[in-house]
């Protein structure tokens, strides 16, 4: 069990590929960046005499240590992949949102209109299966799928091993698809030029503020399925309100996937991005 987040990672990340069934490559444990408790040995916890369950200071600071060890080697392979990135002129956007915010979909309506500019490459992060690696595929741009199994974020060591069994072009623009989580993937530098978060319409418009650590790390922020907003309970202008009070630097931007409203200023936000590399 992870202590920063709670996750399991005891089966290791495996990488995947569309389209070629053969291909399975496991990124062991042995390699993993969280920590872990030796099973073998009994945790510091201890009861009153009702029954109650507490923790001791010892355990609490062993996890706080745990925890900071965990990040800081997180944080230095993020900072290989940022120099590998920066080396090959290669823009990585982290792409983040809760479970059915639209992600795909939206790669799926930018890349084809990038590709003229730039090659495209994606890694995609998913606990199980390769279905949205498989619609990627379907555009004809290199893309690998990560499977965390429990796990409930990607990390710069799965990155890492995914750039390794890629072969990226000079002046790529590499789109990360983060695990479906708004508090985790917060936590993880990849080794990205910037996160974007993604919320839509049917989630509410205090997401921000239930979710400050996601939105506070974020660079951009884009409200999809605004096709849906006369048939939801939802305000766009009070959902952009609440983002800024978290973050007053996140850039903002309202689309739909399903008209294409709104696609044409963030694919140019992005082609700006690359392009001032």
């Amino acid at each position: 069990m992870c202590d920063t987040c709670g996750c399991s990672s005891e089966s290791g990340a495996v990488l995947r590929k569309p389209g070629n069934a053969g291909y399975h490559v496991h990124i062991g444990d042995g390699d993993h960046v969280h920590g872990h408790e030796d099973q073998g040995h009994e945790h510091d916890h201890g009861h009153d005499h009702d029954g109650h369950h507490h923790h001791s200071h010892d355990d609490r600071s062993r996890k706080i240590v745990m925890e900071q060890d965990v990040l800081l080697k997180n944080n230095l392979l993020a900072e290989r992949n940022r120099g590998y990135f920066e080396a090959r002129n290669i823009v990585a956007l982290n792409f983040l949102s809760s479970p059915g915010s639209g992600k795909t979909s939206l790669l799926e309506k930018t890349i084809p209109l990038l590709l003229g500019d730039f090659p495209v490459a994606v890694i995609e992060g998913d606990q199980q299966t390769t279905n949205d690696a498989d619609r990627i595929h379907a555009l004809g741009v290199p893309v690998i799928q990560v499977n965390t199994g429990s796990g409930c974020h990607l990390d710069a060591l799965m990155v890492n091993r995914a750039l390794k069994e890629m072969e990226l072009k000079d002046g790529s623009l590499l789109c990360i698809e983060n695990v479906g989580n708004l508090v985790c993937p917060a936590m993880f530098d990849l080794g990205e030029a910037k996160k974007i978060v993604v919320i839509s319409t049917t989630e509410g418009d205090d997401k921000p503020l239930k979710y400050p650590a996601m939105f506070h790390e974020a660079d951009i922020c884009v409200l999809n399925k605004t096709d849906l907003l006369p048939y939801v309970d939802f305000s766009a202008s009070r959902c952009r309100q609440n983002a800024m009070r978290v973050n007053h630097h996140l850039e903002w931007f309202e689309v739909s996937v399903k008209t294409g409203d709104g696609i044409e200023a963030l694919t140019g936000r992005i082609r700006q991005m690359v392009k001032n590399r």
